[in-house]
């Protein structure tokens, strides 16, 4: 099961479309899914380590899977009420174990530990851009959409309302650890 999970999680890094319907089928499938999120969301809160500590460590952590809940839901809601197609056809608990492995990128983010000025901000930036890449190929594939317009446009959407989201969050909240 590990080798196949980094398989997997290769491919979804790959940006390789296939994957998904291969992953609809499969009894291993869901704990992959938890492992390829909690890996990525760890990867996160690994990078936040040099600034923050351990704080930085558990705080990072739990927001980016708190994130990543937030833009799956949204993305889901769009992609499955206001921007669906006549086959799109599918159960939220499906969309989740299917859009998960779109997190795979997010384990490079372990190279922002590297000391370097700045660097752990270009880190971010690419390895988000990279997601987002996945992301809509994921969707596109498990809503069944016919354009990737659409995928697009419903994880655009779906991470705005997330973006609003995680603001609410952080303002009931406070600053974070190290701010």
């Amino acid at each position: 099961m590990i080798k196949a999970l980094g398989e997997r999680m290769i491919r979804a890094a790959k940006l390789d479309r296939t994957l998904y319907e291969e992953i609809k089928g499969d009894r291993w499938a869901p704990m992959q899914a938890a492992m390829v999120v909690i890996l990525a969301a760890a990867a996160a809160g690994v990078s936040a380590i040099a600034d923050d500590g351990m704080g930085g460590f558990f705080y990072r952590t739990m927001q980016a899977m708190v994130q990543w809940y937030a833009w799956v839901f949204f993305t889901y809601l769009v992609g499955t009420r206001l921007l669906q197609e006549p086959q799109t056809k599918i159960d939220f608990g499906t969309t989740v174990r299917m859009i998960s492995f779109a997190s795979a990128p997010g384990v490079v983010s372990l190279l922002g530990v590297i000391p370097v000025p700045g660097f752990s901000n270009i880190v971010i930036g690419l390895v988000l851009a990279w997601m987002f890449g996945a992301m809509v190929i994921a969707v596109r594939e498990t809503l069944h959409y016919t354009t990737t317009f659409r995928a697009v446009g419903a994880c655009v959407i779906g991470w705005a309302a997330q973006y609003l989201f995680m603001g609410i969050l952080e303002s009931l909240r406070g600053p974070a650890p190290g701010a």
